[in-house]
């Protein structure tokens, strides 16, 4: 009996978002941060394509999402956190043993984190938004982590503050994963949809800054996506409390009305 076959364009992308990840942690290993941290963003660009691809010409399938989530576990969950313990987090225990369990129960956190998002997000049916995700994805996630690494090692960071700095948004990181937080998607740009015209400027200028200046503006982007989720919540529950006093008013109103 013929086995069952796969497409190719789609797991190929997957494949390489998977080499991408490991490359970056024999970087690591070697030192090699910023070589790393570009394999990474490189991760993150074949992730962001691969399932659009699929979408776009048809080829979906359970063993594409299946091989994207193990590729992404190691690109996103384990190579994020390998990276940064071998850049600073391994330094900390220079601070004392707690220090040093501090640090690597960080980068344990973040892995952990990355695992159990990726596993909430394929047990879990689809979400009749699409236009948001519950928590922070992976693949911001580990811009946030390794686009910390990236612009610390150009400028030499190694600082007691740069240090514990990295532990709290490693960890950090790890815990807007699995929070219940909802992110924009951008699903909604469509390569077969119509987007607005502005889009159109802001993209490229995009590119053009992070061809300027790479580490900064990838941890510049990174953090202000990862703040986006709890500054919209905070909109939302403030909007939300908003109308609640106008109707308590509204309904106040009227009661004294009747009583007249």
């Amino acid at each position: 009996m013929r086995g069952r076959g796969v497409y190719l364009l789609p797991n190929l992308l997957t494949t390489g978002a998977l080499f991408a990840g490991f490359y970056a942690i024999i970087g690591a290993i070697d030192g090699n941060y910023e070589r790393s941290a570009i394999a990474l963003f490189c991760a993150v660009i074949l992730d962001g394509l691969d399932g659009r691809l699929a979408r776009l010409t048809g080829t979906e399938s359970d063993f594409g999402k299946e091989y994207d989530s193990l590729s992404d576990l190691v690109a996103f969950g384990l190579a994020p956190a390998l990276i940064v313990y071998e850049w600073g987090l391994s330094r900390l225990d220079a601070f004392g043993w707690i220090w040093g369990k501090a640090g690597w129960l960080a980068a344990f956190l973040y892995a952990v984190s990355a695992a159990l998002r990726l596993a909430r997000f394929n047990a879990d049916p689809p979400s009749t938004d699409r236009r948001f995700f519950e928590g922070l994805p992976s693949p911001s996630a580990a811009g946030l982590v390794f686009g910390m690494v990236w612009l610390g090692a150009e400028l030499g960071w190694s600082g007691d503050l740069a240090l514990i700095g990295a532990g709290l948004l490693t960890a950090a990181a790890g815990l807007l994963m699995i929070s219940h937080i909802p992110y924009y998607s951008f699903k909604e740009l469509s390569p077969r949809g119509k987007i607005p015209f502005t889009y159109l400027f802001v993209i490229p200028l995009i590119f053009v800054m992070i061809a300027l200046n790479p580490p900064t503006v990838v941890f510049v982007i990174a953090c202000t996506y990862a703040a986006s989720g709890p500054v919209y919540r905070v909109w939302r529950w403030r909007r939300r409390r908003a109308r609640r006093r106008a109707a308590d008013a509204a309904a106040g109103a009227r009661s004294g009305a009747g009583e007249a």
